[in-house]
């Protein structure tokens, strides 16, 4: 399976259990500390498909307070182009700069670039396509994407 442009993330559609796995301070290139708990997400198509929305609510994550975060992910034809943001009530009134890729045979690969506690630094958003149990991953580069560091990993599964 190749792109299927805006139908690329078809599979995300609907309500989740989410289970999460995370580096406990992401903005620490020396950090190997893990934390795991559990979050809960629904997901659904905006302007007749070309895009969707999604909310996910961690109730009782071991590095804070609950918090909710929302991501919007648009598609666009003309670049056959993923663009992907997010927000979340940990950073109130901020919407990240957008993460950009595409899919190739069910593997979504998406880059991006942020500043984190002060920390200038490139992402790398992973997506493995599965209707039943897609899995998301995150990796931080704090040497301009010569080297990549997995800190956080979802593993999706349908409610």
């Amino acid at each position: 399976m190749t792109s299927g442009g805006e139908h690329d993330f078809d599979f995300i559609y609907g309500r989740w259990n989410v289970h999460n796995r995370k580096m406990r301070d992401n903005s620490d290139p020396g950090c190997d500390e893990w934390i795991e708990f559990q979050g809960t997400e629904e997901a659904l198509p905006v302007l007749d498909g070309a895009g969707h929305i999604d909310q996910i609510h961690f109730l009782d994550p071991p590095d804070g307070p609950p918090f909710v975060g929302m991501t919007l992910r648009l598609y666009d034809p003309i670049s056959d182009t993923w663009r992907i943001w997010w927000s979340s009530t940990r950073a109130p009134g901020r919407l990240d700069p957008p993460m950009s890729g595409g899919f190739e045979d069910g593997h979504g690969v998406f880059f991006g670039e942020d500043v984190v506690n002060g920390r200038a630094i490139r992402l790398r958003f992973d997506w493995y396509a599965d209707t039943d149990t897609p899995r998301w991953e995150q990796r931080f580069s704090f040497d301009r994407g010569e080297t990549w560091i997995l800190n956080w990993v979802m593993r999706l599964t349908r409610r």
